[in-house]
């Protein structure tokens, strides 16, 4: 059978089971929901595969068909024995944010100086709409205190690998888009606390170092180390430079483990030994790994770009599966207000960070650029940071609803833009 008829008899057999579907909830026949709407998501996600335009929602969609056996079986995603799923949230975000620093370079954090323009301007919008937003729609819809949090952690928190992955596909400005992500995720740690502690304070109590020192850890040590990974795996730069980012990023980690010492109640011994701990796994243990990696696979960057993709797509489906069970009877009275509520954050985020990036008369690409910056979020952060504040079960509930919402959009945004560009492309005039 070819491949196109194949991709034909996936949809028509989605179609189906679809319809099957309706019938059971027609009928009342709650037993046979799940599993077919199960098997509609599974056959849909790989049906849609055989077309080029609509092949990019196939991971989403696979989201959705994991979140719906979620829904259904939640008791398989929140403990295994004495083992509780929400456990491997942080470390797989960890690995995530690993898998970011060793795809980027001390220089990608050049474009500051070379684009200031844009950099300011993204950086402005990315944290001024959507906490702002947030706040306006948690209050607006009057969802319980925990989960008004969440909506404004969502707006609070910084932009991802996504939002570069949507850059590329809309042809809009790349360097911008990737210089945006890292320079908002290093002030993360600042600057998403101090929004938190000023527009979420009235809804839950906010500990403004405790969230810092979360981020610090989720997000900042695992990007140095990916840095360093980098920088010793595939770096032109010579062995100075080299040991002097090492001294940076060295620092780095010192400076997370003295605001560790100064904010808790922690001995001087034990956060030595934490800054010990620190420096073996986020320096170190990157450095052998990339020497191992250049003597074994030779370097192969592509390989590993891969490898890191797959562990990143497969990272965020697991933690987003494993949010959705914990906060299953909550989604279930306010699930269909949520999505309500994340998709006009999302498209909020969109639409005003591209015409404040017009009335600053920036060029369209950057336009582009900054309004996928400003709409897609970082939810897997999100929800380390509610894991970490121990109420992963509600303030996480708006970045599970988020993160595959703003994929669906973010994909047709940049398609829709691609074409456009496409159709304004000249043709060259023939001989």
């Amino acid at each position: 059978m070819k491949k196109k008829n194949l991709f034909k008899l996936l949809l028509g057999l989605a179609g189906l089971f679809l319809a099957l579907f309706l019938v059971a909830i027609l009928s009342h026949s709650k037993i046979f929901t799940g599993p077919l709407l199960i098997a509609f998501f599974v056959l849909l996600a790989f049906g849609v595969r055989g077309n080029p335009i609509s092949k990019g929602f196939s991971y989403t969609i696979m989201i959705f068909a994991a979140v719906t056996i979620s829904m259904f079986y939640p008791g398989f995603f929140i403990k295994w024995g004495h083992f509780e799923l929400k456990a491997t949230i942080v470390p797989l975000l960890q690995i995530i944010m690993f898998g970011m620093g060793s795809q980027m370079s001390f220089r990608d954090f050049a474009g500051v100086v070379k684009m200031p323009k844009g950099v300011l301007v993204g950086l402005v919008c990315q944290f001024t709409i959507m906490p702002i937003i947030g706040f306006i729609i948690a209050t607006t819809f009057g969802f319980p205190p925990e989960v008004a949090a969440g909506i404004i952690l969502v707006g609070s928190s910084p932009s991802g690998l996504a939002s570069n992955v949507m850059s590329f596909i809309a042809r809009a400005n790349l360097a911008l888009s990737v210089t945006l992500t890292a320079v908002a995720t290093m002030l993360a740690p600042l600057i998403t606390p101090s929004l938190m502690k000023l527009l979420a304070g009235q809804f839950v109590p906010i500990d403004f170092w405790g969230m810092m020192l979360s981020i610090i850890n989720i997000v900042i040590l695992p990007i140095v180390g990916g840095l360093m990974f980098n920088a010793m795996a595939y770096g032109k730069e010579n062995l100075k430079s080299r040991m002097l980012q090492g001294v940076v990023y060295l620092l780095i980690i010192a400076g997370k483990n003295l605001i560790l010492l100064q904010t808790t109640d922690l001995a001087a011994g034990a956060a030595f030994i934490q800054f010990g701990k620190d420096a073996l796994w986020f320096l170190l243990l990157p450095i052998v790994a990339a020497l191992l990696f250049k003597k074994v696979a030779g370097g192969n960057k592509v390989a590993l770009d891969k490898l890191m993709a797959f562990l990143s797509m497969a990272g965020i489906g697991v933690i987003i599966v494993v949010i959705t069970a914990a906060g299953r009877d909550s989604l279930m009275e306010i699930g269909f207000l949520l999505i309500l509520a994340c998709l006009l954050h999302n498209s909020a985020g969109y639409f005003l960070g591209y015409w404040i990036c017009k009335l600053a008369r920036m060029d369209e690409k950057s336009c582009r650029t900054i309004a996928l910056e400003v709409g897609m979020q970082n939810g897997g952060l999100a929800s380390g940071i509610a894991l970490q504040m121990g109420r992963v079960a509600t303030i996480g509930l708006a970045p599970a609803v988020f993160g595959p919402m703003m994929n669906i959009t973010g994909s047709s945004l940049a398609t829709w833009w691609r074409r456009k560009s496409e159709n304004q492309t000249p043709v060259p005039e023939s001989s």
